[in-house]
């Protein structure tokens, strides 16, 4: 275990960045999301989340595939060049690492997505423990531990010192690359901090959630309740809860006229929307109920009868944020169970 002063977290970034491009949380507009680091980055460690996830480092909200042009009197195909060069994302905290985890099932499965692949490759993370999870936060339903994050290096701010642990050989790598500016720490600070972290969970309101009855074998009884009727109503069709989501990972296909040929991009989607899937022949959802009915059995049925019982919901939060109608995730499983009832 090893620790640095908070004072020289400046020093520390401004290390990583000299080999690696850097990406951490920076405040701007009044608002917390990751980004790229500079020397002028107000950097915001205290807020326990930002607006998106830091899945926009290996799955961005729009990335140029290819470009075809004409040359020669031929069609000249040009794919975008892979990701080459390493990166850090640092202080993801544990319930966007597992994020990672569901994205990484769905774009390294067969066929592997290139794009992704290579942003995992050289991707570094360096995850951050939460000090006070918020009401809204209920990843322990999940299997998620906030107090002790998955990651290639673990971090933990306690006091004046922010506490750090390498647990891969990327986290190693990266530790020797800024050793000269840490020194040897004792555990027992972390795990009292640790012990801490489980405590302040243990009283949030939605801290003991059960998802009973969901899973894979859910899928058919579920899908066919008439309570989707009932809780569909609010929703506006915004998607805010599909752009702010960790784990979201619908995309669409564009093409783009440049004037000097086409440039293929890829960027987000919402199964929200009411074009989603749009097909010759139609659209295979032609109501609100079934497209917001969609977005949950995924979650909570369809992902985790292809993945071994893994959710692809990861209990972050941000739709209980961020949802205009009031309506989430929590509130679809409480239905369902007795407090619904």
């Amino acid at each position: 275990m090893l620790k640095i002063n908070k004072n020289n977290l400046s020093a520390l970034f401004a290390k990583i960045a000299e080999s690696n491009e850097l990406y951490l949380p920076v405040k701007s507009a009044g608002k917390t999301n990751f980004a790229a680091w500079d020397e002028a980055a107000e950097v915001d460690l205290d807020t326990l989340k930002t607006v998106k996830s830091p899945k926009d480092a290996f799955f961005p909200q729009s990335e140029n595939l290819y470009s075809c042009h004409k040359e020669d009197g031929k069609t000249k195909i040009v794919p975008e060049k892979l990701e080459d060069a390493p990166f850090v994302v640092f202080g993801i905290r544990a319930c966007d690492v597992r994020a990672i985890d569901v994205l990484d099932r769905v774009f390294l499965s067969e066929p592997v997505d290139s794009y992704y692949a290579a942003r995992r490759e050289h991707g570094i993370i360096v995850s951050y423990a939460c000090h006070a999870p918020e009401t809204s936060c209920f990843c322990k339903t999940f299997g998620i531990d906030c107090a002790a994050p998955a990651g290639d290096v673990v971090t933990w701010m306690i006091g004046d010192e922010l506490y750090w642990d390498a647990k891969t050989p990327k986290g190693e790598k990266l530790t020797a690359l800024v050793a000269d500016l840490l020194t040897d720490a004792d555990a027992a600070a972390v795990e009292a901090e640790q012990t801490a972290i489980r405590s302040i969970y243990e009283k949030l309101p939605n801290g003991t959630l059960s998802l009973e009855g969901w899973g894979a074998e859910a899928a058919q009884t579920r899908f066919d309740s008439p309570i989707w009727e009932q809780l569909y109503k609010p929703c506006l069709a915004c998607g805010t809860c599909t752009f702010v989501c960790p784990t979201c990972q619908c995309y669409d296909i564009k093409d783009y006229n440049t004037g000097n040929g086409i440039q293929r991009y890829r960027c987000w989607d919402s199964c929200m929307y009411s074009d989603f899937t749009m097909m010759a022949h139609g659209n295979n959802r032609t109501s609100q109920m079934q497209r917001f009915r969609q977005r949950f059995m995924h979650k909570l049925a369809y992902y985790p009868a292809n993945n071994e019982g893994m959710y692809s919901c990861v209990g972050c939060g941000r739709c209980v944020d961020k949802c205009p109608s009031h309506l989430n995730i929590v509130k679809v499983i409480k239905a369902f169970g007795k407090e619904g009832v």
